[in-house]
C-alpha cells in the first residue's frame, strides 16, 4: 500500500486541474474573516522537484505544468488559471520551474497571512510523512499546521465539525487500491452527517474502471440527498483507448482525464472555472478527444 509516490506525477495535467480548482475555492473562502480549517487527507511530501529522479522517470509534468507554461495561451489568461501559474511561479526563481508545490504548500500560501486559520495534513506513507514534516518545518509557521501520520479517511472524523464551523476538506487519494473509491464515498457520507455545511473537494481519475465511473455518481447522490449544492469539473487531455506499438504490444495511455467534485462550492466557482478549463484544453490537449465539462446541481 506504500508503493504510490506522488513525486512521479507532480505537475501533471491532473495536478493542474486539482490545484487550479483548489486555489479558486480557497480564494473565495478567505474573503470572510471567520477562521477556516483546511484538511488535506492525503498530503504527500508537500514539495516536489521536477528535475528530480522521480519526476523525470515519468515525465508527466512535461505534458502538464511545463507544457502549460511554454504554451501561447489566449490573452488575457483566465484569472483562475493565471492565479495557479503565479502561485507555482512564486516557489521558483528566474523563470524556471524546478519546484512544484503540492496541495499543503498551496493551501499555506493562501492562508499565510491568516494566523487564525488551521491546516491539518494527513499522510501515512513513512517516507512522505518524514519529507512533508521537514518541508513544513522550513515554513516556521508554528501551530498553524498540524501533520498527522494517520489514515486521512478515518482521521478526519474526530475534527468535524471544527470550532469555527468553517472548513474545506481536500481528498485526493492515489486510488492505487480499488477500495479507495468506496472509502471516499464513505468518508464524504460520514462528513456530511457530522458537518453538512463544510466544503468538500474530491479529486478522482477518469479511467476505464467501474469504480472510477461510479464515484462521481455516488458523490452527486450524496450531495442531493443532503440537499447540498455541488459542482463537477472534468478535464480530458486524450483518448482512453488502448493502443498498440510497432511490435503489436498493447500500450496503456496513462491517465487520460480526471475530475474534481465539490460539495458546497463557492457560488463563483463555476463561472471562474469555465474559461480556465477552456484554456487548459487548448494548451494540454493531446488529441481530438481533449475536452472539459462543468456540471452543477442542488
Amino acid at each position: 500500500m506504500f508503493s504510490y509516490r506522488h513525486a512521479f506525477h507532480a505537475g501533471n495535467h491532473a495536478d493542474v486541474l486539482k490545484h487550479t480548482v483548489l486555489l479558486a475555492v480557497l480564494r473565495h473562502l478567505v474573503q470572510k474573516d471567520t477562521a477556516l480549517t483546511v484538511f488535506d487527507t492525503h498530503a504527500g511530501a508537500g514539495l516536489y522537484r521536477l528535475d528530480g529522479d522521480y519526476a523525470q522517470t515519468s515525465g508527466e509534468a512535461v505534458d502538464g505544468l511545463l507544457k502549460l507554461v511554454s504554451s501561447e495561451l489566449p490573452q488575457p489568461v483566465a484569472p483562475a488559471l493565471q492565479d495557479y501559474l503565479d502561485v507555482v511561479a512564486s516557489f521558483n526563481a528566474g523563470g524556471k520551474h524546478t519546484i512544484y508545490p503540492g496541495s499543503p504548500f498551496i493551501i499555506q500560501h493562501v492562508l499565510a497571512q491568516r494566523d487564525r486559520d488551521k491546516i491539518k495534513l494527513f499522510e501515512l506513507h513513512p517516507t512522505d510523512y518524514k519529507t512533508l514534516s521537514a518541508n513544513i518545518a522550513q515554513l516556521e509557521v508554528g501551530r498553524q499546521i498540524a501533520i498527522l501520520r494517520e489514515d486521512g479517511f478515518e482521521g478526519l472524523k474526530k475534527f468535524l465539525p471544527p470550532p469555527s464551523r468553517r472548513a474545506l476538506v481536500l481528498c485526493d487519494p492515489s486510488y492505487e487500491l480499488k477500495t479507495d473509491y468506496a472509502r471516499v464515498g464513505a468518508m464524504v457520507a460520514d462528513a456530511l452527517q457530522r458537518f453538512a455545511t463544510g466544503t468538500y473537494a474530491v479529486w478522482y481519475p477518469i479511467i476505464p474502471r467501474p469504480e472510477a465511473h461510479d464515484l462521481p455518481k455516488k458523490l452527486k447522490t450524496l450531495a442531493n440527498k443532503a440537499g447540498k449544492p455541488w459542482l463537477g469539473a472534468t478535464l480530458t487531455v486524450k483518448s482512453s483507448k488502448l493502443l498498440k506499438d510497432d511490435e503489436g504490444d498493447v500500450v496503456r495511455p496513462g491517465l487520460p482525464a480526471s475530475g474534481m467534485f465539490i460539495i458546497n462550492p463557492p457560488h463563483t466557482l463555476k463561472a471562474a472555472l469555465a474559461p480556465a478549463l477552456a484554456h487548459m484544453v487548448e494548451a494540454l490537449g493531446q488529441d481530438q478527444n481533449a475536452a472539459f465539462a462543468l456540471e452543477s446541481g442542488g
